[in-house]
């Protein structure tokens, strides 16, 4: 296709959302001419299903549950006054609890004023906050912000020193749903038991984010935390960072959540339109069905040609791999769908994977993520060239449009996604424009986009390996014997376990755990 074909294909297909300053560019994805006529009445289901949702419909059929993040930042929508009202009076909690904050009238018992934020999360509970906090921090940001979103020692020791002496004026959101998760309750654990060694009062530094009546919900009530912001049922972990989650953070960080909320709930009136051709989420998702045959034959790679957006393959990977990843359709057939989801930033992509994708196989779409503004304003009054007349920026924007034919010369799909700046509205509207294409293409493959069967089985299986390694060290204990892990394992009448056993010994043996190995042999240290 000659470059006057391309231009006349980009004029043809591209969705301008001038309320949200973003184009949306199919036109280089390989689709034929009929193709929306096609699917226009699975599209028109589709819009019948997201109506449903947005009514307050049971759209999670396994928990039994509606789902309402986008009441989120349109809460006149939501299915009854109770709901609305609590969202718009957690928001309004927010915003004075943050300014408190920031104005000394909440401070720690050792420090003039909270300094720092250590928010401690997993999954949606950490993905969002951060994408929001690496996307939109500043130099002049309120709070530094640190995470632990994970279950790793090294890791948890490593922020910890990192804060240092400032954990005397470190607040830390603790946030889980209900309040079980255990590599949240962990890093909880060991952070407590950092402020201990420290003579600090933890719980003079601490704020839960849960759903009431949850275990952490009663143990910051009984420990007197600082406070407790609302999770609610009908809002799920991957699309909760338009909830409490991402906004309380956000708030404190000292980024501006009315203009996030203003985005999304300005993308979110863009993609209720049913008309097609209007509506970029419904146009995203046709996309997603046409390269990947509607059966996850081929990966998503996200490419945002912009250092603050590097955190938006890792945020799309659980909200799509989570919500499409599904062994059986709503009619119980086993299907297997899902999108695999990976990426970097541009230009680091060519440097790193741009080989394969352009002479590699060809499993995969691309999606460029663009914005025109270079540099904030009030950045830099002189902006220096790189080359007479030519500026870094212009590398930049030359690097994505010439990365783009050449995967379109060697017939590789892409889409590109373009806003003229990033600010806090054009995040909170690139977050509702996926929430909608993930909800629209589950409808178009008629899955449960809303739950997560498959993490659950994953939790279950780490618990049997904690309970057999009770098991392993008492007998033991009681054995006192130097034996083989085949040994041990016929020995405990757990043959089918070896491996498992073998897995759990090396690990505390290594950690000197009251367990030593020597040999290819275990025993218990007295």
């Amino acid at each position: 296709m000659d470059s006057l074909e391309l231009w006349r294909r980009y004029r043809k297909y591209l969705c301008e959302c001038s309320s949200v300053g973003m184009k949306l560019d199919i036109s280089r994805v390989d689709f034929p001419s009929t193709f929306f006529n096609d699917h226009e009445e699975k599209m028109q289901a589709a819009y019948k299903d997201m109506r449903g949702l947005e009514a307050g419909d049971i759209a999670n059929p396994d928990e039994q549950r509606m789902v309402g993040h986008y009441w989120l930042r349109t809460p006149h929508l939501a299915p009854n006054d109770e709901i609305a009202h609590e969202i718009e009076a957690t928001v309004l909690r927010i915003k004075a609890f943050a300014t408190q904050v920031h104005d000394r009238e909440i401070t720690p018992p050792e420090s003039s004023r909270f300094t720092d934020m250590l928010l401690i999360g997993i999954g949606g509970s950490a993905l969002g906050p951060q994408l929001i906090a690496d996307a939109l921090g500043t130099k002049r940001d309120k709070m530094a912000v640190h995470f632990l979103d994970n279950t790793d020692p090294d890791g948890f020791d490593r922020v910890i020193a990192e804060l240092g002496a400032r954990l005397k004026s470190t607040l830390v959101i603790v946030i889980s749903k209900s309040g079980g998760t255990k590599e949240t309750r962990n890093g909880m654990l060991e952070v407590q038991h950092a402020f201990k060694t420290k003579d600090l009062a933890f719980n003079k530094h601490a704020i839960a984010i849960t759903s009431d009546g949850s275990r952490l919900d009663e143990t910051a009530k009984t420990q007197q935390w600082i406070d407790i912001f609302p999770m609610w049922d009908w809002v799920g972990g991957r699309t909760s960072i338009l909830s409490a989650v991402g906004l309380l953070p956000a708030a404190l960080q000292g980024i501006d959540i009315d203009l996030l909320l203003q985005g999304a709930a300005e993308m979110d009136k863009t993609t209720r339109v049913e008309d097609t051709k209007k509506n970029p989420a419904a146009r995203l998702a046709l996309m997603w069905l046409h390269a990947t045959g509607g059966v996850g034959a081929k990966d998503m790679v996200i490419l945002p040609y912009k250092d603050r957006l590097l955190l938006m393959s890792r945020y799309l990977q659980q909200l799509v791999m989570e919500s499409l990843g599904k062994e059986f359709d709503l009619d119980g057939n086993q299907v297997n769908q899902g999108i695999a989801v990976y990426g970097n930033k541009g230009s680091t992509d060519q440097h790193a994977y741009v080989q394969q994708l352009r002479e590699g196989v060809n499993n995969f779409f691309a999606t460029f993520i663009v914005v025109l503004q270079d540099r904030a304003p009030n950045i830099a009054k002189v902006v220096p060239d790189v080359e007479e007349g030519i500026t870094s920026g212009d590398y930049l924007n030359g690097f994505w449009q010439g990365t783009r034919t050449a995967l379109s010369e060697k017939g590789r799909d892409s889409i590109t996604i373009t806003f003229k700046k990033l600010d806090a509205a054009a995040v909170g509207s690139l977050i509702a424009l996926y929430e909608r294409a993930v909800g629209l293409y589950a409808s178009l493959v008629n899955i449960n986009a809303y739950h997560q069967p498959g993490v659950e089985a994953g939790k279950k299986a780490a618990t049997t390996v904690l309970e057999l390694q009770g098991k392993v060290v008492d007998w033991l204990k009681e054995t006192k014997e130097i034996l083989t892990i085949e040994q041990i394992a016929d020995k405990m009448g757990l043959p089918h376990e070896v491996e498992t056993l073998f897995h759990i010994l090396e690990h505390m043996a290594v950690n000197k755990r009251g367990i030593v190995k020597s040999r290819g042999r275990f025993r218990y240290k007295v």
